[in-house]
């Protein structure tokens, strides 16, 4: 079982992380601690989860040997003036703020023992996809933690270079908002066809979850799997033409550049 853990910033990430530990029977629930500003989301997690709630960023955190940050960049500094001198040397942050390196964390909590994590939404239903990595000073049972906790989120690729995870975030990280546009266009595009936008949205669904099966059982490349589905001359071949004409290649790989861009900016902004 894993020691008390708090999570401060219990949203969508943070609650993803409570759901998966306590689906997985990995830890008792009353030691977890649910830290928000929300009154709502408190009463939420607790009636759902029956974890502990707090808004005081350092009374949870003291009372814990793994500290979870999950807040936005853009709010770690007024994280780290609440937690400064809070943080004992023998506990672990665990941050999966977007774009905050390793070395603003050790020096914003004057602690050594930093995971730093990219995990995505679908850890909702731990089916994420996790890139993280760990200074030296994490030892090797708070490793074991830190895998005990990402595999409840689903998959994990480890890193020794830390540059990899604004990689991450511009790829897997922001990912699935990228298909979620893609399936919302190709929804749309259903209903102005002529169906209904609940067969739309079925059709849809059930053709990107398979797609994305499909390959990954397959083995073959994506350009391998695409030729399958294009006879020359046909449907696919003139809808392809089209994509390609309007740059969908170009814009996307554009997107996913701007997204890297912007996570290295947030961890340079103060």
């Amino acid at each position: 079982m894993l020691p008390k853990i708090a999570v401060i910033g219990a949203g969508t990430m943070g609650g993803a992380l409570i759901k998966g530990l306590l689906r997985e029977a990995l830890i008792d629930p009353r030691d977890l601690i649910a830290v928000d500003p929300w009154e709502e989301r408190r009463a939420y997690l607790k009636a759902q989860y029956n974890v502990e709630t707090s808004a005081d960023n350092a009374a949870a955190a003291r009372q814990a040997e793994i500290v979870f940050l999950s807040v936005k960049p853009q709010v770690m500094h007024m994280v780290f003036a609440d937690l400064r001198g809070v943080i004992r040397p023998e506990m672990l942050v665990f941050s999966i703020a977007a774009g905050v390196p390793v070395s603003k964390i050790q020096r914003g909590l004057e602690v050594q023992s930093v995971i730093r994590a990219m995990p995505n939404t679908p850890a909702q239903i731990g089916q994420g996809i996790t890139v993280w990595t760990a200074t030296p000073a994490v030892s090797e049972q708070q490793r074991a933690h830190a895998l005990t906790i990402l595999r409840a989120l689903g998959e994990e690729v480890y890193v020794e270079d830390e540059h990899y995870l604004d990689m991450a975030t511009a790829l897997s990280g922001t990912g699935p908002a990228y298909i979620y546009l893609f399936m919302e266009a190709m929804v749309d595009a259903g209903v102005h066809l002529g169906f209904s936008r609940h067969v739309a949205e079925k059709l849809v669904f059930h053709t990107v979850i398979g797609s994305a099966n499909s390959a990954r059982q397959s083995g073959l490349h994506l350009a391998a799997l695409r030729n399958q589905v294009t006879s020359p001359g046909g449907t696919t071949a003139e809808a392809l033409y089209h994509l390609d004409k309007g740059g969908f290649r170009t814009v996307l790989s554009r997107a996913i550049w701007a997204a890297f861009v912007r996570s290295e900016a947030l961890g340079r902004d103060e």
